[in-house]
């Protein structure tokens, strides 16, 4: 089920598309870098912290605007539209 359950300004939906795009690259590296390679390390690092600026986003977010949420459900936020959506 996908519901919508809010709206973020373009500027904050900007913010977290850098993010998500960022964390997906990095993502994609670490599968084709060898781990002994000197960047991997580098990479796990900076994948660790685009992780955490991402979900401080979601977390800052959802108590600015008060999202409903559910226990085994996620948010998901559809770039074109700047819509939250609640997934269960």
């Amino acid at each position: 089920m996908r519901k919508i359950i809010g709206k973020v300004t373009e500027t904050e939906r900007n913010e977290i598309m850098v993010l998500y795009e960022r964390k997906n690259g990095l993502s994609e590296l670490i599968k084709i870098i060898n781990p002994d390679d000197a960047i991997y390390e580098k990479l796990v690092t900076d994948m660790g912290s685009t992780s955490t600026k991402f979900q401080k986003w979601w977390d800052t977010m959802s108590s600015k605007y008060q999202w409903e949420s559910v226990g085994n459900g996620h948010w998901e936020i559809d770039f074109e539209s700047c819509d939250i959506l609640l997934v269960s």
